[in-house]
């Protein structure tokens, strides 16, 4: 038994690449929960099992009382057989004394059959979520094997996935041993194993198709910028090339299209717009509403509402850009994260004129360009009854257009500033803490968290900032209704943020002594000789203003100094007979100061100056 309970062990270590010292540690755990149950001990006797894999030994040790005469043998120990073990034992001790029954080898290969068994089973159900968590994000291939209303269950090979009906894209159908192709949207950990929820109308599916489909995007060669996707119907990439030379919409769609309508294929024959990007927003929007022509595009960058398109199309290309029940527009929208206001040249010109008849601040602009208007509200009037147009019509109302909006921008410029102002208030009056704090932390039904997610508000702090702003901006977010609205409200009314900590107040400049060590500059300007070593004391003066002043001063700051001088002189003559050092007194016109030298003769300790100042 022991032989085979060695090579059973080691077999299953080595083939299911496991631990030993899991394994030991599992077996050992199960064979004294084993013991207990054999024996029927009490919980709070203290069981250690010991296995010795290279012998197959398995051994038990119980905590007992060591008693005189032996009533319950589970809990109780002679004094001889406790000395055996420790020859201090007294009577009354507690000893721990190996109690391994007797036919304990088939309850241990018993427990340890079971043990590996559920090893095997963690081992196996960690390995399946460490190689789909890693892929998380990525496609994957599968094989329908169940379909049901709410999901179809997809086989991976050594584990299963689930895809939910609301990540089907629409008119799709799913049977039995049907090849898929889908992305790995999220894989939890369970109790049972990995749950691995799949999708097929994410954006970033349609990111990786494109990815290996295209060489240039994989290397890297040519960027995704961004991506608005309606599943099952259209989508539109916007790409930009990182290598002069490189067309990155002819990157993708292939010869003759073969890159892109092999993703079209695989997307259930959903339409693909791919765009070039550009860094002018004008420009990109312009782009992004293709196929429709565009004739001018103003941006209004609110700071409070928001950032806002107006584009103006010719007439017989509004419906084009509106698209279908407002497709084109709204994956416009998506894409440029502009919210993008559409109005035909006709419509734009009317509002013009408006604007020029009403406001008074476009009254100086309609007297300078009278004829202008004149002219434009003629052609407005043909085109209200029907008449035709010739192309230079259309050009004069684009001008008017143009320049009715250019004014309108500057106008905005004010506003602008004190809606600034305002943002900055309230972005500041939002808790650091909640800045802090994950989405997650909200405890959102599952589509308003990820609708949010995808929208790129990672924290409370941001969600609080858009509903103080304006929370219409919150409603423009594919996924979020009037009810996620209200439920984001209630979530956020919930929290509390402790108070933020008032700043310390800066500490006040300590003075500073007006006599100290003068500055290196003064120093650097006195070269002294090898043999001397000048005392220097600078005293500060206003520049000169006539030479005879300068004399007049230079003679009363020395007669003054040389007195103090020689009276120390004689002082220290009487007592040292030493020699009065002479003194010498500039002027420094860089620094405006007076810089009188002491010379005496040079220290032992080198050619070293010290400079004092008084």
């Amino acid at each position: 038994m022991k032989s085979e309970l060695t090579l059973a062990l080691n077999e299953v270590i080595e083939q299911n690449k496991l631990k030993r010292d899991v394994i030991v540690e599992a077996l050992e755990n199960a064979l004294v929960t084993a013991y207990r149950k054999s024996v029927n001990a009490s919980a709070a006797q203290h069981v250690v099992a010991k296995v010795d894999i290279a012998t197959g030994t398995v051994k038990i040790f119980a905590e007992k009382e060591v008693v005189e005469n032996v009533v319950e043998p589970k809990t109780e120990v002679t004094l001889e057989e406790a000395r055996r073990v420790d020859p201090g034992a007294k009577i009354g001790d507690m000893v721990t004394v190996e109690s391994t029954p007797k036919d304990f080898g088939r309850i241990a290969a018993q427990a340890a059959k079971q043990v590996i068994v559920q090893r095997l089973r963690e081992a196996e159900r960690e390995s399946q979520y460490q190689e789909y968590v890693q892929r998380e994000g990525d496609i994957v291939n599968g094989t329908v094997q169940a379909v049901n209303a709410q999901s179809i269950t997809i086989g991976l090979g050594r584990t299963e996935a689930s895809l939910p009906r609301n990540q089907t894209m629409p008119g799709e159908r799913y049977y039995p041993h049907q090849k898929v192709r889908a992305y790995v949207l999220e894989v939890r950990k369970t109790t049972r194993g990995p749950q691995i929820i799949l999708s097929r109308t994410h954006k970033n599916m349609l990111r990786r198709l494109l990815e290996y489909e295209v060489p240039e995007i994989y290397n890297g060669t040519v960027e995704i910028k961004s991506i608005a996707r309606e599943p099952g119907h259209r989508s539109k990439v916007a790409v930009a090339a990182r290598q002069e030379g490189i067309d990155p919409v002819g990157a993708c769609v292939g010869m003759r299209g073969v890159r892109i309508q092999s993703i079209v294929k695989e997307l259930n024959d959903e339409k693909i717009d791919v765009i070039e990007w550009n860094p002018d927003q004008a420009t990109f929007i312009a782009k992004a509403l293709s196929p429709a022509r565009v004739t001018a595009v103003y941006l209004d960058d609110d700071p409070i509402s928001g950032r806002t398109a107006m584009v103006v199309v010719p007439d017989d290309q509004l419906s084009l850009a509106i698209g279908r029940d407002g497709q084109n527009a709204r994956l416009a929208a998506k894409l440029t994260n502009w919210r993008i206001d559409i109005k035909s040249l006709t419509e734009a010109a009317n509002d013009a004129m408006t604007k020029l008849r009403e406001d008074e601040r476009y009254a100086e602009m309609a007297q300078l360009n009278a004829e202008m208007i004149s002219t434009a509200e003629a052609i407005l009037q043909r085109k209200s009854e029907g008449r035709p147009l010739a192309p230079e019509d259309y050009t004069l109302l684009s001008k008017l257009v143009d320049m009715v909006e250019k004014r309108l921008a500057r106008g905005r410029e004010e506003e602008h500033a004190a809606k600034a102002e305002r943002a900055a208030a309230i972005r500041a009056s939002i808790p650091s803490a909640a800045r802090r704090m994950n989405l997650a932390e909200l405890h959102l039904p599952e589509p308003v968290y990820r609708a949010l997610t995808e929208a790129e508000y990672t924290s409370v702090g941001d969600v609080m900032e858009t509903l103080a702003l304006d929370e219409n901006r919150l409603l423009q977010v594919e996924g979020i209704d009037e009810q996620s609205l209200a439920e984001v409200k209630d979530a956020i009314g919930r929290l509390t943020f402790p108070p933020e900590p008032e700043p310390e107040p800066e500490p006040k400049p300590e003075p500073v002594e007006a006599v100290g060590r003068p500055a290196a500059s003064v120093a650097e300007l006195i070269e002294p000789s090898e043999e001397t070593q000048a005392e220097v004391i600078v005293e500060a003066a206003p520049a000169p203003a006539r030479e005879n002043e300068e004399e007049d001063e230079y003679e009363d700051f020395e007669s003054k100094d040389d007195e103090d001088d020689e009276e120390e002189f004689d002082r220290k003559k009487k007592k040292k007979g030493k020699k009065r050092p002479a003194v010498e007194i500039t002027y420094d016109e860089e620094l405006g100061v007076y810089i009188k030298q002491r010379k005496r003769k040079a220290s032992r300790a080198g050619d070293l100056f010290d400079f004092d100042a008084e």
